[in-house]
């Protein structure tokens, strides 16, 4: 399968870093995509299922990763997605993983001293978009519910 795949989600365990005897860099570390939707009639986001991934990253990238993500930060990953099923003893399962060939930090959710450091034009309070807040739209943010297809 060599499926690309782009998600959003929180570093859910510390990076882990290691070297191959044969000199490859890999960094792994789990991620969980938690899914929303916003309850017009009590005016809340609601949590729905979470998604989890190991994500992989491999020679430079590891490196940058290893230096670069914490656990709890809000990133987003594109790569090529692999599922595979496992057999352990008397244990099974599916394993759902992501080769990284990307990686960076969501900043529509950064702290505020990092949307003041960048200049954006009204500072957001940790967990809120930077930018200008939209008329009409919920006081929590979130991603937008879905929409019908215009077409």
């Amino acid at each position: 399968m060599n499926d690309q795949i782009t998600v959003c989600g929180h570093v859910a365990t510390e990076p882990k870093h290691h070297r191959t005897a044969s000199g490859l860099d890999i960094t792994s570390f789990r991620l969980a995509c938690q899914q929303r939707r916003y309850d017009q009639k009590q005016g809340t986001w609601v949590a729905q299922e979470t998604n989890w991934y190991t994500v992989s990253a491999f020679r430079g990238l590891a490196t940058a990763a290893t230096e670069s993500l914490v656990k709890g930060q809000r990133v987003i990953v594109l790569g090529r997605l692999r599922i595979r099923d496992w057999e352990q003893g008397e244990r099974r399962g599916t394993s759902v993983d992501i080769e990284a060939d990307h990686l960076g930090s969501d900043i529509s959710w950064q702290p505020r001293a990092a949307a003041e450091s960048s200049g954006a034009s009204e500072s957001s309070a940790e967990g809120s978009p930077a930018g200008p807040a939209v008329a009409g739209a919920p006081a929590a943010w979130a991603p937008a519910p879905p929409q019908d297809t215009p077409f």
